[in-house]
């Protein structure tokens, strides 16, 4: 299959943030254990497994237009110092994909690929939904911390 030479790119750009966002979140988890903040920890770990949906999804659809998934250099695990600083790391990662997603959502839109525009658009609402619930949890810390 012949696949825009830009798509690919967005495409291996998203899969490389879905994994550095699995690592950071796993990371984070086991912290949040050590620190005896079991739920958050458990959360965190959640979120992790829905950004390895995300990248297996991106892996995916490399793999039907004939390219082997390969990520680039993963970002620096953010972890921080306290639960707000580590919310605040992944507010900002969050942030940072809505961004990815929607200028990918708009180079495929532009260039009239339906399916990976329908990706990268079910992933964006994906995380502008994680973006919010660390937006909810950042407000519940600064409440109750």
């Amino acid at each position: 299959m012949n696949a825009d030479p830009r798509t690919l790119g967005w495409l291996s750009r998203a899969l490389t943030h879905e994994l550095g966002a699995v690592q950071q979140y796993l990371a984070q988890s086991a912290l949040a254990r050590l620190w005896g903040e079991v739920q958050l920890a458990g959360h965190l770990q959640r979120e992790a497994a829905e950004e390895l949906g995300h990248a297996e999804r991106l892996m995916e659809r490399l793999i039907l237009l004939g390219v082997a998934p390969s990520a680039s250099v993963l970002a620096p695990v953010r972890l921080g110092r306290t639960v707000e600083q580590l919310l605040r790391a992944n507010r900002q990662m969050e942030f940072d994909a809505v961004h990815l997603y929607q200028e990918a959502l708009l180079h495929a839109t532009r260039v009239r690929d339906g399916d990976v525009a329908e990706l990268m658009r079910s992933i964006l609402e994906e995380e502008m939904a994680h973006l919010a619930d660390m937006d909810h949890l950042m407000t519940e810390q600064i409440n109750h911390g």
